[in-house]
């Protein structure tokens, strides 16, 4: 700005041109220059000069971009910078090539070089950005690409689509790409829960688009979150941050990374032909990762060496275990103490005070959790079988319960607590081949004795009547079992029965 205030000084002094540029030590074609366009505006010399530094530097700058952008050349120029705003959009399509057809239409135009700057100046004018330096370990941008990648499916020869998710952090630009099935929820939690796997870490919030997937109703201040994704949010300790509506210059190096992946990964990927999805994933994941370790332009450093170097520490650590996924339904408990989840159309137990009432069912891959209200009642593995039940005896009440432990096992277990002879019969019933209930009746009558009869004579029972052969056939073991009690209940109570009376040579009595 010395400069230019010295040029209007000395020629408002009327100096001369040459001797302007001697005296300040530049070329006479700049001072032209600078007097030229001070005149070509009729402003009064003495009112520029009053200008401060910043107000002389807005109005040179203005009267320097008005007067290059007022030549022939240049108007014709800028004719083309809309055209080639909308082109630049599409799909492969680069500066370059736009230069091309430009200088074919005007052979006397502008060099490649001074191509780009004027339309990098021109879209600056139209549609100013602002830059903004991104924090370590604090955004995570995701998005999907616009065009697809498809993959053959090798037994019907059907080419399958294939949603192509991009993931990039802010301060390293360190990037993620998978193909996943579709945009739905499921798909788009699990491309993002493989990225902050793939990068070893957790960053502050994620940044999405307005999808489905993840915002249930768009606002420019309290959006409106997808519950599943948010529950992912905090399962990873992290918050989501969406994009507003129509404004993808919120995630600006989402959508650069996206146009830098159809040059990097689509076209060597579209050279071949893979079977699944799988297959192509593993193509994508070896391209990707040429492109993490190719040095950025005009810079030493890769996006993975600036990640390593300054990014990986400042991320959260991952949690122990992988999300699952929870949907929600509601149920009501019947009668009989179970609730069903619709989708499976199977039934599991709550405790038995919560009968005919209201339940809210979340659901993963694997586990059934039930809730009354705010309180978890009941949680089940999952178990699709359809029209099945999943009880938990704990649920039932007592008669209920002591019915539905009547198994092998808990027969073989009471009966070991009495004596080895009486779980040694019970085993033998339980391997006679009679019918399911008939054998429990026969456990059950077993076992009863040991009330009647105490567990010391039904042990003496059972160790005679395993002497009788308790394995062959028979009308009735307890039967034979309550014989033998008999017997051992009068052998057990001989010795309180009085015995005949004897005389010894003395001629006294007493008992033998």
């Amino acid at each position: 700005m010395n400069k230019i205030r010295q040029i209007i000084r000395l020629y408002d002094q009327g100096t001369g041109k040459q001797t302007i540029a001697d005296y300040i030590g530049i070329s006479r074609t700049t001072v032209i220059k600078y007097i030229e366009t001070l005149e070509s505006f009729g402003f009064p010399i003495k009112e520029v000069d009053a200008l401060n530094d910043k107000e002389l530097n807005e109005l040179f700058g203005e009267i320097k971009g008005r007067a290059t952008f007022e030549s022939p050349k240049m108007k014709a120029l800028i004719r083309c910078f809309p055209q080639m705003e909308k082109e630049l959009k599409k799909v492969g399509v680069t500066r370059q090539l736009l230069w091309k057809d430009y200088i074919k239409e005007f052979p006397d135009g502008y060099r490649y070089t001074q191509f780009c700057n004027y339309f990098k100046f021109w879209q600056q004018r139209v549609n100013p950005t602002m830059h903004r330096t991104h924090k370590v370990g604090d955004k995570l941008f995701v998005d999907f690409a616009g065009k697809k990648l498809s993959y053959v499916n090798p037994e019907t020869g059907e080419v399958i689509d294939a949603e192509v998710f991009v993931a990039v952090l802010g301060a390293s630009q360190l990037t993620y790409v998978e193909a996943v099935a579709s945009q739905q929820k499921e798909d788009f939690i699990k491309a993002c829960e493989n990225t902050m796997h793939y990068m070893g870490g957790v960053p502050s919030a994620i940044v999405p688009d307005n999808l489905k997937a993840a915002v249930v109703k768009s606002h420019r201040y309290e959006p409106t979150l997808n519950q599943t994704f948010e529950s992912f949010a905090h399962h990873y300790d992290t918050c989501i941050l969406p994009a507003r509506a129509y404004k993808p210059r919120d995630k600006a190096l989402v959508e650069g990374a996206v146009r830098i992946m159809y040059t990097r990964i689509y076209l060597p990927i579209r050279q071949k032909s893979y079977y699944s999805l799988a297959e192509l994933n593993r193509a994508i994941w070896e391209n990707l990762e040429i492109h993490n370790n190719q040095k950025l332009q005009g810079r030493t450093y890769s996006r993975r060496m600036q990640f390593e170097e300054i990014e990986r520490r400042e991320l959260k650590a991952l949690p122990l275990e992988r999300f699952e996924m929870q949907e929600q339904f509601w149920s009501k408990v019947k009668s009989d103490g179970h609730a069903c989840l619709g989708p499976d159309k199977h039934y599991y137990s709550v405790p038995i005070r919560f009968l005919n009432s209201k339940v809210k069912i979340l659901y993963s891959t694997s586990t059934v959790e039930i809730f009354y209200k705010t309180d978890r009642i009941a949680v089940h593995k999952r178990d699709r079988t359809k029209h099945a039940y999943t009880t938990n005896n704990s649920h039932l009440n007592h008669l209920h319960r002591y019915s539905a432990e009547r198994s092998p096992a808990v027969f073989l277990e009471r009966a070991a607590e009495i004596d080895e002879n009486v779980r040694m019969v019970i085993q033998a019933i339980l391997e006679s081949g009679r019918h399911e209930d008939q054998i429990i009746r026969s456990c059950e009558g077993v076992l009863s004795l040991g009330k009647k009869f105490g567990p010391e004579r039904l042990a003496g029972a059972c160790r005679r009547a395993m002497d009788f052969g308790v394995h062959t056939k028979f009308k009735s073991i307890q039967s034979i079992l309550e014989k033998n009690l008999d017997g051992y209940r009068e052998n057990m109570f001989a010795h309180e029965r009085p015995a005949p009376v004897h005389e010894n040579i003395r001629g006294e009595k007493y008992y033998k």
